[in-house]
């Protein structure tokens, strides 16, 4: 089994847009990721998708990568959409809570109109962040329940 971990930290300025990589990215509690413009005091902090739902969308033909569902984190190695809500994961030095699993697509989505489909709404997960820290491609995700990865 392949070590869960991040693959890559996405941001933009702008809602409903693809994300743009960054090296690394600043996670702040009541904030998410510092810059995004999600960012803000609400349950949904940070979104995050699996690299394994980017590829079923590939699977079907599409050209995608990390960022283009405008998730803020990527990861690989824990299917995410099966945790349940309130599961803790630790992704580098930051933990983080889920809080919401998909979310409705709203209407003029450019990821669905770049894409055709947007995996977000059925695999996306969203998480409000409980430390501050910071999060690169390749930090490890961990399950906290169990105190050890997936």
């Amino acid at each position: 089994m392949k070590k869960a971990q991040v693959v890559s930290v996405n941001i933009s300025s702008t809602k409903g847009v693809c994300k743009t990589p960054l090296p690394e990215g600043r996670l702040e509690p009541d904030v998410g990721l510092v810059g995004d413009a999600h960012s803000g005091a609400w349950h949904r902090q940070l979104s995050l998708l699996a690299a394994e739902s980017i590829d079923t969308m590939r699977a079907k033909g599409l050209e995608v990568k990390p960022g283009d569902f405008a998730e803020n984190i990527t990861t690989e190695g824990l299917i995410l959409h099966t945790l349940p809500v309130g599961t803790r994961l630790r992704l580098g030095e930051v933990e983080v809570e889920v809080t919401q699993i998909g979310k409705e697509c709203h209407a003029g989505c450019a990821i669905r109109q770049k894409t055709g489909d947007c995996v977000m709404p059925r695999e996306g997960i969203f998480v409000r962040v409980l430390n501050p820290g910071t999060v690169k491609p390749g930090d490890p995700v961990c399950r906290l329940e169990t105190g050890e990865g997936p």
